[in-house]
């Protein structure tokens, strides 16, 4: 997978990269990252990447020129000027609060791409005239104002990463985890709850816990280490409805849930903690 950042602060990606799995993904070459100065494309002294917005009003607005600069530089050309069947043009996606809600859902869609390009906003925004021209989608990682599109393409390099193949060790792991895609025919057991937390539907994971067993007087569930792997899928799901209704309870109108989950979740409600 190639990926593209162009961003006026290029200096921002060179310590979050050099951690973990996206630092081994890097050197192993399973993804080819470039990160492109937005102000090496403008042909003024001061280098400017920016202007007062037409019409009035607060702050500055990244100009059109140097990011269509940047993009022909790359190999991105206007859409109206690509094929509609164009393969091989990237997918240009503008870092923007204005942008759709990212989701774990688009990142596994973005992970089946070749390339991408990530354009980091800055100030009010971008001349839209690049929207219009050259994005495909305007992503925002959250309802919250930025200062800047960087930190925002860093979540989205990291989440989409780690769902390229051969990035993880256990490619099992981006599945069984909060928001974990379902699977295409649920199995189930005759309880209703699934063999696996994997088909999840979108909800979130259920509570971990490891050795010791007991610790600072709070003991780990006793049906984990009970050997009864019906009971622990049982509580897991429980549990992953639990604590959905608790942080998330948008999620469930969205899940994937089957009678015994709504009787579960009739009996959370009924608790009175919820």
């Amino acid at each position: 997978m190639q990926i593209e950042i162009i961003t006026i602060f290029p200096g921002f990606f060179e310590g979050v990269f050099q951690h973990g799995i996206v630092r081994r993904a890097l050197s192993d070459g399973l993804i080819n990252l470039n990160v492109h100065d937005l102000r090496a494309f403008t042909h003024d002294r001061h280098r400017t990447v920016d202007d007062r917005p037409f019409g009035g009003g607060e702050g500055m607005v990244l100009k059109p020129e140097p990011l269509a600069e940047a993009l022909s530089s790359i190999g991105v050309h206007p859409i109206a000027d690509c094929p509609p069947q164009e393969d091989s043009r990237p997918r240009v996606i503008l870092m923007s609060a204005q942008g759709r809600s990212f989701t774990q859902k688009m990142a596994r869609e973005i992970a089946k791409l070749k390339r991408i390009v990530l354009i980091c906003g800055r100030y009010e925004g971008v001349d839209e005239r690049i929207n219009d021209l050259f994005c495909d989608t305007e992503l925002s990682i959250g309802d919250y104002v930025l200062s800047g599109g960087e930190l925002a393409a860093a979540v989205v390099v990291d989440t989409v990463m780690r769902l390229v193949p051969g990035v993880l060790g256990n490619e099992a792991s981006s599945e069984f985890e909060s928001f974990g895609a379902r699977d295409a025919d649920i199995d189930v057991d005759v309880q209703g709850v699934p063999r696996s937390q994997h088909g999840a539907g979108g909800l979130l994971d259920y509570p971990h816990y490891t050795r010791p067993a007991e610790f600072a007087g709070l003991r780990a569930p006793d049906v984990l280490m009970n050997g009864d792997h019906q009971q622990i899928r049982r509580w897991r799901r429980q549990q992953q409805l639990r604590k959905t209704l608790r942080n998330r309870p948008d999620l469930l109108s969205a899940a994937t849930l089957s009678a015994d989950d709504q009787k579960m979740l009739d009996e959370i409600r009924g608790e009175g903690g919820e």
